[in-house]
């Protein structure tokens, strides 16, 4: 049943996907782009992890301006100036510059890791999709957290994790040349807590390819912490995974959620464009 939530104007209608993740946003373009419903679309996103906006088809511009009314807007930089939309493509001629470092979202991650302060979100656009494959998985990792037994809680509250981007090249490139992880080593590591103690006052999990080893804990127990934390959390009661269709929109709280791109085509030339939430909360 779609429920609908009172407001000045047109009311927020919506349904949830699944009861611990995703929400489908049932109103117009032009409900969406009149800016009224920001606050409240704010507000269901932390609870829920991920909107899905089904052919909502915004032009660039209207994601632009849609984007603005939930929060500060946040623009890549890009050679030195700053670009609104990103392309999301593995097509060389699109994307230049991230088609290599995209490979990495194939797994499991938080976008910010190297950062003390990580994007609030990011909305996704598709503009092409996949020949095959190509869905968009997400994970509710405040849900994750808050179903695991206090002894858990606690075992994991003081824990302090180094993240890299070289520890992500790893997991599509397992034998890399030294030239190639030294620059990737070269863009350095960030220590981050496991369990981030949100203003709110929920709490989270920081996971990811990015989770390099568990500082002060030996080598095979940091392992299993990070790999089964990641089971955990991706287990189907707390995710779910897009199919997309041209014209979709999905917003993800990238605080609360870990995403991942499922495998497609590399040669099918998936187009997504990219806009983002500037962070607004340090990793505590």
């Amino acid at each position: 049943m779609a429920t609908a939530i009172s407001t000045t104007d047109a009311p927020l209608v919506s349904e949830d996907i699944k009861p611990t993740i995703g929400t489908r946003i049932l109103n117009t373009k032009e409900e969406l782009l009149s800016g009224h419903l920001g606050p409240e679309l704010r507000e269901l996103l932390e609870k829920r992890g991920v909107l899905v906006f089904k052919e909502i088809n915004f032009t660039d511009d209207e994601q632009i301006a849609f984007t603005k009314t939930m929060g500060t807007f946040a623009p890549e930089m890009r050679d030195g100036r700053d670009e609104k939309v990103h392309k999301i493509t593995l097509d060389v001629k699109e994307n230049p510059q991230s088609a290599e470092y995209l490979k990495g979202s194939l797994y499991w991650h938080i976008d910010g890791t190297m950062n003390d302060t990580p994007i609030l979100a990011s909305l996704l656009s598709c503009k092409v999709t996949a020949s095959w494959g190509g869905n968009t998985g997400f994970c509710n990792t405040y849900a994750a957290y808050e179903a695991l037994s206090d002894e858990e809680k606690a075992e994991y509250e003081t824990m302090r994790v180094i993240h890299s981007v070289w520890a992500s090249l790893l997991y599509y490139e397992p034998e890399p040349p030294l030239a190639k992880l030294k620059g990737f080593q070269s863009i350095g590591e960030n220590e981050l807590p496991l369990v981030w103690n949100h203003k709110s006052g929920r709490k989270s999990l920081v996971l990811g390819c990015t989770a390099h080893r568990v500082l002060n804990v030996e080598a095979m127990k940091s392992a299993q912490v990070l790999i089964g934390l990641r089971e955990w959390c991706t287990r189907d009661e707390f995710s779910y995974s897009h199919e997309w269709s041209v014209g979709d929109l999905v917003i993800w709280d990238n605080t609360g959620t870990m995403h991942r791109a499922e495998a497609y085509d590399p040669a099918c030339n998936r187009m997504m464009h990219r806009t983002k939430l500037e962070g607004e909360e340090p990793f505590e």
